[in-house]
């Protein structure tokens, strides 16, 4: 049964991934990966968010299955934000390239620390 929940999950957040990524991109006239950047920093809130509600006994582990390992990890994307990196970086864009890396690890540490925060706050 959990292996349902997390393609349950990962069926919802692959699109979900991919139509925020080409609307948020759609909007901005830059080399910089943004939908990949808001994809990935939206994530690791809600996973911060779950983790926290876990933790403190408000969602049950078949939730965190659901929406952790099904939903998150279709809708973050560890790969393309390496290859877009590395993208910048080979196409000359090496000011971009360091930006999406450090921001984009910064941004999203910071999005779980905050999810976890809000959770502790909401259920503690």
């Amino acid at each position: 049964m959990n292996w349902l929940l997390v393609i349950t999950g990962a069926a919802v957040g692959a699109p979900l991934r991919y139509l925020t990524d080409r609307a948020v991109q759609s909007r901005h006239d830059t080399v910089f990966p943004w939908g990949t950047f808001v994809v990935n920093v939206s994530g690791c809130l809600v996973l911060g968010l779950l983790t926290g509600a876990v933790a403190a006994g408000a969602a049950s582990s078949h939730v965190q299955l659901l929406l952790g390992t099904g939903l998150c990890g279709a809708l973050t994307t560890y790969s393309t934000f390496s290859y877009e990196t590395l993208r910048l970086a080979e196409g000359g864009a090496r000011f971009y390239a360091a930006a999406n890396a450090v921001v984009s690890v910064i941004a999203g540490l910071g999005a779980a620390f905050a999810g976890v925060t809000i959770a502790e706050a909401l259920w503690t």
